[in-house]
């Protein structure tokens, strides 16, 4: 396994002792709906982004793509790291908070790492279908000369067509609003911590897969759209229908039981009629 994704997994033991010590969930349920007018306020906000950059985004990408730019091997480094840290990142960090809450008997951690993980799958599903729709070719098949080359459709199979919107950028803000959502719930002075270091860090995924000449700036203003509102409402949903089928599968208590043979099996018990 690469040295990033053991320096990674390392940590994970350590987070579930911290979370063990944090202060218990005193948020109540919320009875809002899940889509509010502030979302509509959100959303238009970064639409109109969306669309202002729309004319800059092949100045920015021939401005990144500048030969002292991309000879600087910092830059560089730090681009390729952080798109590996999201993409597979997010699924081997989610998968293992899951694995390691569920079998330490951590709900905390397997909720954050479960509704993490889940984030990042609506996600991928949502600009995987956009990506496929708009058809919009990668600033580096087009030589960053034209960013309206759209095409309805195109983009279905990924490849040189599938630029709007960006996917590393996308499962990047998915599993931080996700985490911050949920961290916020049991412990609300971590806000002001989890929150800048998390969105900071989804924003460097985006700004990396510009100066990978893989996206325009508005591609990445997109998928930071889809992302944001994949993390809020599946962390939103679950916490507002609390025992729906789907957590009572994914976080249902888990016993081990020991074979005849001496190996461990693990159970998990699914509750029939919750209360």
């Amino acid at each position: 396994m690469p040295r990033r994704s053991l320096a990674v997994l390392a940590f994970l033991p350590l987070l579930a002792g911290a979370l063990d010590a944090q202060p218990a969930d005193t948020t109540k349920i919320s009875t809002k709906p899940l889509f509010t007018r502030k979302d509509a306020y959100m959303a238009v906000a970064f639409l109109a982004t969306t669309a202002a950059l729309t004319p800059l985004d092949e100045r920015l990408a021939q401005r990144l793509q500048d030969s002292t730019l991309q000879a600087n091997r910092i830059f560089g480094d730090l681009a390729t790291g952080v798109e590996y840290i999201t993409a597979p990142g997010a699924f081997i960090i989610g998968g293992t908070m899951y694995a390691i809450g569920r079998l330490g008997g951590n709900e905390r951690l397997a909720d954050l790492g479960w509704h993490g993980t889940e984030a990042v799958l609506v996600g991928t599903a949502v600009y995987s279908l956009g990506k496929g729709l708009f058809g919009r070719a990668r600033p580096e098949t087009v030589d960053a000369s034209d960013a309206r080359a759209f095409q309805l459709g195109r983009g279905f199979g990924g490849g040189a067509y599938a630029s709007f919107p960006s996917g590393h950028t996308t499962t990047a803000f998915a599993a931080a609003a996700a985490v911050t959502s949920e961290t916020s719930r049991w412990w609300p002075k971590s806000t002001w911590i989890v929150a800048p270091v998390m969105y900071g860090g989804a924003t460097s995924v985006g700004l990396s897969r510009m100066y990978h000449n893989k996206h325009w700036g508005s591609d990445v203003v997109m998928g930071a759209l889809l992302g944001t509102f994949a993390g809020l409402k599946v962390v939103q949903y679950h916490h507002s229908h609390p025992n729906n089928r789907l957590d009572r599968w994914m976080l249902g208590k888990t016993r081990v039981a020991m074979l005849p043979t001496g190996e461990a099996l693990a159970m998990v018990v699914i509750p029939l009629n919750p209360e």
